[in-house]
């Protein structure tokens, strides 16, 4: 695979530091994305000022005792998992007891998290009986990882369940794309009566489920036997995703698979999260190198399109959805109509992370 002489990674980790001294206050899983871009820039570049600005920004939640500020365990909301992992990279570069109490009380979380009938994590509390795709990604890489650091083999099987569960609930076997979100209750008005899964193939909640796979991967033990099941989902999923990549651009847009429709876009964040997920997918050795054109392209296309420099020569990411769900008050309904309708936005940490994430691969 093609590794870029560009430093389009770094330069966007140095533009958050310049926009932000620190992220807004809130423990918001789209920070712990744009975190785990800083720490694959540290540990490219060996420069400690990426990992400071990790460590000063997650100290504001995590107190001496292991306490984590913001954070409400009894929610049962799956996003609230997502920055463990950044605790946990924190406690093995630093030893920090603290940080070792603060990922057990998520790793609770779990244990008490509602399930489906066929054991699959509740997305949130107050979405019952639902799981999404985005959910994947939320919980499962830290889940792997934590069972990996502190010992809990049985953990692995409960890991493997869930991504091979979503799979089985969301995929399409026409495109083999992935609805959004699956009720197994029916109950939702967005839920097919057969299916009980969402009406459209969001680009965005495909990204994250297939970023979730290659993360979990790091972790996940060469020799189970559920690992090789894992890794054909992927490649499923990468094939339907490359299918659907704008041949002219190497983009991806909002709905994947309704690029001529009224009021569609080529969307920034899903974008970064196919070429990340399949160059990624390359170097762990699931996918052949033949599939690095589409990494190549898709690089390739976003540099042209969605990064703006300004006067300073600080970068911004454009043309990234603001942000996009099912169901709640107002009714997200899971239409075409919806999906185009949420605002695009510049600077979105969603996209921001993914991206940086992207260039870490795609870079030298």
């Amino acid at each position: 695979m093609k590794k870029y002489e560009n430093n389009y990674g770094i330069r966007m980790c140095d533009s958050v530091m310049k926009r932000h001294s620190l992220l807004p206050l809130s423990w918001a899983y789209d920070h712990g994305v744009v975190f785990e871009g800083l720490e694959r820039i540290w540990l490219k570049t060996e420069d400690d000022k990426y990992f400071n600005y990790i460590k000063a920004n997650m100290d504001i939640y995590v107190d001496p005792n292991g306490y984590i500020g913001y954070y409400q365990p009894h929610e049962y909301n799956i996003d609230h998992v997502k920055n463990g992992r950044t605790i946990l990279m924190l406690y093995r570069n630093t030893g920090q007891k603290k940080y070792k109490l603060a990922a057990s009380l998520i790793r609770e979380q779990l244990r008490r998290h509602p399930r489906t009938k066929e054991g699959g994590f509740w997305h949130k509390f107050i979405y019952p009986h639902q799981m999404w795709l985005d959910g994947i990604y939320m919980g499962s890489p830290f889940y792997c990882e934590y069972a990996k650091l502190f010992h809990e083999p049985d953990a692995f099987d409960d890991v493997a369940h869930q991504i091979i569960l979503m799979y089985e609930k969301a995929k399409d076997p026409k495109t083999g794309l992935l609805y959004h979100g699956y009720d197994e209750s029916r109950g939702m008005k967005w839920a097919d009566d057969e299916t009980g899964c969402s009406p459209h193939f969001w680009g965005r909640a495909i990204g994250w489920y297939a970023m979730a796979i290659v993360d979990v991967l790091d972790n996940f033990p060469e020799n189970h036997e559920k690992r090789k099941e894992i890794c054909d989902i992927f490649k499923n999923v990468i094939d339907a995703v490359i299918k659907v990549q704008d041949e002219e651009t190497g983009l991806w847009w909002q709905v994947l698979d309704m690029p001529k429709r009224e009021g569609n876009y080529l969307e920034s964040s899903c974008s970064c999260m196919f070429v990340y997920s399949i160059a990624k997918g390359i170097r762990l050795g699931i996918l052949d190198e033949e599939y690095s054109k589409y990494c190549e392209k898709g690089y390739e296309g976003i540099i042209s399109r969605f990064v703006k420099e300004d006067e300073n020569g600080i970068l911004d990411l454009i043309d990234t959805c603001q942000v996009a769900g099912l169901g709640n008050n107002p009714y997200r309904d899971g239409s075409y109509e919806y999906y185009i309708s949420e605002p695009r936005v510049t600077n979105d940490f969603k996209g921001v992370g993914a991206f940086i994430l992207a260039c870490a691969e795609m870079e030298k």
